[in-house]
């Protein structure tokens, strides 16, 4: 059973001050996600919040990052309308990365085992070249390796390794590099 009332936010680090925290999630709503926003405007706001993010980054309208300054982009990369960051944890985005549309990528979750649902959270990393498609969901403590693949709707709790495409069903097969 759960003993929900015994759940604390012991072992996690939100990583700034709840005055920082609550002017993120104002801009984040009121501009950062709005259609309107510039996405030259989108990178700019995430790097005056403490992200790390390289030259000619793209993301798009409607996209959640929980909290920017524990946010690393590398040069190049695409985020899709509606891709979700849920970084309680370190994400690190490689260059040439493309996340698309509706994506999870998500740092955080609880430990079923115990009654207390204490956190179970572990950084995420995506490494250069990889492609996480369209609603695919990425966990805890899971690297994406250079050039992988996850599949549309794809669900991926341990590393996919480099040049590996994981299907929504599960399976794995070799792809070859990008030319």
């Amino acid at each position: 059973m759960r003993d929900l009332p015994a759940f604390t936010l012991a072992g996690y680090d939100k990583g700034r001050g709840v005055l920082t925290q609550a002017l993120w999630f104002a801009v984040m709503n009121l501009l950062f996600m709005a259609w309107f926003c510039p996405a030259r405007l989108r990178v700019a706001l995430l790097r005056a919040f403490g992200a790390r993010i390289g030259e000619g980054v793209l993301i798009r309208h409607r996209v959640r990052v929980l909290w920017p300054w524990k946010l690393t982009i590398g040069d190049h990369t695409w985020i899709g309308e509606g891709a979700w960051l849920l970084n309680l944890e370190p994400v690190t985005i490689g260059s040439h990365v493309c996340v698309s549309q509706e994506a999870l990528l998500c740092t955080g979750s609880h430990d079923h085992r115990a009654a207390d649902f204490r956190y179970r959270n572990a950084p995420i990393s995506v490494e250069d070249g990889a492609w996480v498609a369209v609603r695919s969901t990425v966990l805890p403590g899971v690297t994406v390796g250079r050039h992988a693949v996850v599949g549309a709707g794809a669900v991926v709790h341990r590393d996919l390794p480099a040049l590996t495409l994981q299907t929504a069903d599960g399976t794995r097969r070799p792809v070859e590099e990008p030319k």
